[in-house]
């Protein structure tokens, strides 16, 4: 059983919630690699040096700064932290319940779980149902570990996920970004090629389901390990064809393929 990242409650209302949190991510899952020296394949130890010294800092010397202007830098401690924000409390407060497609996907950060106390097992339940009856999310306000958090509270089967939402100025904006605007015939699009595009799409469509993908790259990479392991040779593979300049494509032709493709995969 994983340890609880954070305990506290939701606040619904007058109705009070005892919660606790757990990441949904599997970091064991995760293939893990260390820096080796080549010469003898001895860890390499990270190290935290003096910039100026350099010298090693022990830990006890570490604090965090923010530099306001370069090199003058303003250095906060962890009750500054805890100091910022008086109100914070191991409380999620419920703000609003929203459509999920109200909210735009690259806001989504990182998933949690939360469980309930034996005490609010039926008023858990209560607000998972209701939100999944009503079609809604709850938006919710959140501390962890000193920093707060927007957050989207989203029935899933037996449990509350508590999604992590990024907040507008953590995304960049695409302003600097030369791409094609929404007049189809600017970009050279043709009606006949978007009805196509959309007779494809058509073609696979389904349901998404999770456990029907997998991680190609970490099962080939752990299969290589595997064969270096025991002697095996590893292949090398050639470097990808450059495409050539000013290359003209039929995408007209392409999507022709792909939908008989596709059209005979479903058969």
């Amino acid at each position: 059983m994983p340890n609880a990242i954070w305990k506290g409650s939701i606040s619904f209302g007058l109705v009070t919630i005892p919660v606790s949190l757990f990441s949904a991510e599997d970091a064991e899952a995760r293939l893990s690699f260390r820096l080796l020296d080549e010469r003898d394949l001895a860890p390499v130890r990270n190290r935290r040096v003096n910039s100026k010294t350099g010298k090693d800092v022990p830990w006890e010397h570490i604090v965090k700064g923010y530099e306001i202007e370069e090199g003058h830098w303003i250095v906060l401690t962890e009750d500054d932290f805890r100091a910022a924000n008086v109100e914070a409390t191991q409380t999620i407060d419920v703000l609003a319940a929203v459509c999920a497609e109200d909210i735009d996907s690259k806001y989504f950060d990182k998933p949690y779980y939360l469980e309930p106390t034996k005490a609010g097992r039926k008023a858990y339940a209560l607000l998972r149902e209701a939100l999944r009856e009503a079609g809604r999310v709850a938006v919710c306000r959140i501390v962890i570990r000193t920093r707060e958090h927007l957050a989207a509270l989203v029935p899933d089967e037996d449990a509350l996920v508590l999604e992590i939402i990024r907040f507008p100025y953590e995304l960049r904006g695409t302003q600097d970004l030369d791409l094609p605007s929404a007049d189809l015939g600017a970009a050279g699009v043709t009606d006949a090629e978007l009805a196509m595009a959309k007779q494809l799409l058509a073609s696979i469509e389904k349901p998404f389901a999770a456990e029907e993908y997998r991680d190609t790259y970490r099962d080939d990479l752990l299969a290589l390990i595997e064969n270096k392991a025991g002697g095996g040779e590893v292949a090398v593979p050639a470097p990808p064809a450059e495409e050539a300049e000013g290359e003209v494509v039929d995408i007209m032709e392409l999507l022709k393929r792909s939908l008989e493709e596709a059209s005979g995969k479903q058969a």
